[in-house]
């Protein structure tokens, strides 16, 4: 799992406007979703006992053992432009996304 720059300042950025210092970001899968399952980011304080825990560019990531098997080849980037901004995933081992990109099947 990794987060382009794009990604790592947009977290960086919502830590500081959130006042999240010191905070991880926790990427996790949901049921739901045209595809199936769906991606959930938020932050939080500390990882869980057994999460697994990547370190991009300084950001903390905390995934839990299950839905790393989904996340452990995503790319996570930032796209921003005049009518929209968000988080995208590119997960290599998704077998079909949908049209918006956060939801996928395994």
């Amino acid at each position: 799992m990794q987060l382009t720059p794009e990604a790592v300042q947009r977290v960086k950025d919502l830590i500081q406007q959130n006042s999240k210092q010191g905070h991880g970001l926790r990427i996790g899968v949901v049921s739901g979703g045209c595809s199936g399952l769906s991606y959930k980011m938020d932050f939080e304080e500390k990882p869980g006992e057994k999460d697994r825990i990547v370190e991009c560019d300084g950001v903390k990531i905390f995934v839990d053992p299950k839905a790393y098997l989904y996340l452990q080849n995503v790319v996570v980037g930032f796209h921003s432009d005049l009518v929209s901004s968000n988080f995208t995933f590119t997960n290599p081992d998704a077998k079909a996304t949908c049209g918006c990109g956060t939801s996928f099947a395994v």
